[in-house]
Order: C-alpha cells, then structure tokens, then sequence
C-alpha cells in the first residue's frame, strides 16, 4: 500500500466507506453497478484510491439532492470519462457561495453585551431555533453565523426590541432565499444546462465553473445595491408620512391621469 502523496494514497474498502461516509454494503452494490471501478488487487486485498473515493462522494450527492439511483447511475455510465472532482466542484459553488464563516464560540452575557440587553437565555433559545447558533454549555454558545447575530446585536444596540429583530430574519431569509434560487435556477439553465447538453467537453469544465463562480459575488453586490436603494426610499416615506402628520410637510400626491 503506497503512503507517498494525498494523489496516489490508498485505501481498503473499509476505509474507503469511512471516508465516503457510508457502509461498506453501499461500496459493494455501487461497485457492482459499475459506479466505481474495480481496485487494484494485491493478493486478495482491493485497495481503491482518490478516484473512486471521488465517484461514490458524487453518487452520494446526487442521491442526497433526491435523484434516484437509476437515474444517478444513467448519468455517471452514460460519461464515464466526466472527471468527479469537475461534478463536485460545481455542485459545491453552487451550494455555498463565497466563502463559509467558522463558527465562533462566545459566552451568553458578551452576546447580551453586544446588544446592550440583560442575558436572555430565551434570546439563545430563538437564535438556536433559528440555526444562528447552538448550545455549547449553560454559559456558552456557538455562533454559526457571527456575521447575521453580530449585525442583530447592533441592531438591538441601537434601539430595536430583540422580539422586532428576530422577527425580522425570517422574512428576511425567506426573501432572499427565493432570490437566491431564481439566480441558481437561471445560472443553471443559461450556463449549465447547455454545457451538459454539449455533453460536458473536458475542457470546458474549468471554464464553467469559474464563470458560476464569479457570477455569485456579482450577483451578491446586485442585491445589496437594490436594497439599499429600497431601504433608502422606504426610510424616506416612512420619515415623511411622520412629518406630514407634526405639520411640518404633505407627503407628495400621487399624480393622477386626465
């Protein structure tokens, strides 16, 4: 068995299903398929290497994503020259933009610190229901978007009930997310769909995924433009309504047609 480098590293089928996060019956009926290919035999002993670990990460992707394994095998039989790594890498640009934010571990009285609020374990509670953080222990939690909680904690610094701001991110993220999907859905069927249709060429492969990737931050700066904007205009008519009211203005009337 080579120990030399990650490229030409090698494992048995127990280890194989270890790091493909699935069992050893699953490596064998794939194999059996003809998903993955054959090991190299030494004796009778299969060792199978980053190939092979690659394919099954793929089948489980896709299986993940809800195809079948009918359909799962069609795909991969039917280009089996497509390299995995290509497929995962697409895969994984699409699914999570950018780059991830590592967790960050903080105590439950410097997050009521940050808000300028008492500690509030009801608080930790909402923001664990949310997927925002988890429990660590009775005095500490992990935040698994510092960036989101962080940006909620000035919020409330600044004068917002905590009950208003978390009731904010959900239509938050719902907004959004239904952004984020019509932006996916056309990069896939405007970019994608017809590199998959030319039958995935080898050589384009590191063209289309660099070009989704440099779709997402465009994409990114197009929303945080919009809503600027939108927040700009909605503050204005919000300010103006109220100033309307003390006598210090009439909010502009709509022109009406002849």
């Amino acid at each position: 068995m080579s120990h030399g480098a990650p490229a030409s590293e090698e494992f048995t089928i127990d280890e194989l299903a270890q790091r493909a996060d699935m069992t050893v019956r699953n490596v064998r009926a794939y194999s059996g398929r003809g998903l993955i290919p054959p090991p190299r035999l030494e004796g009778r002993t299969g060792y199978y290497n980053q190939a092979h670990l690659q394919k099954l990460r793929l089948v489980r992707e896709l299986l993940d994503r809800g195809y079948t394994l009918a359909a799962v095998e069609k795909a991969m039989l039917s280009n089996p020259s497509t390299a995995s790594s290509h497929a995962l890498d697409l895969l994984q640009v699409l699914d999570s933009p950018g780059h991830e934010e590592e967790p960050e571990q903080m105590s439950r009285d410097a997050l009521a610190a940050l808000a300028g609020v008492g500690r509030d374990d009801a608080l930790i509670d909402a923001l664990v229901e949310y997927g925002l953080a988890e429990h660590v222990d009775d005095d500490m939690v992990r935040l698994l978007s510092p960036t989101v909680v962080r940006a909620g904690a000035a919020a409330v610094a600044l004068g917002l009930s905590t009950t208003t701001v978390m009731a904010l991110f959900p239509l938050m993220r719902e907004s959004l997310s239904r952004i984020a999907d019509a932006f996916v859905a056309s990069t896939v069927d405007e970019i994608v769909q017809p590199f998959l249709d030319a039958g995935m060429p080898e050589g384009q492969w590191p063209d289309v995924v660099a070009v989704v990737e440099r779709l997402i931050p465009v994409a990114s700066q197009v929303t945080l433009g919009i809503f600027r904007r939108q927040l700009g205009q909605a503050i204005e008519h919000e300010l103006g309504e109220k100033l309307a009211e003390l006598g210090y203005g009439t909010p502009e009337e709509p022109v009406s047609g002849s």
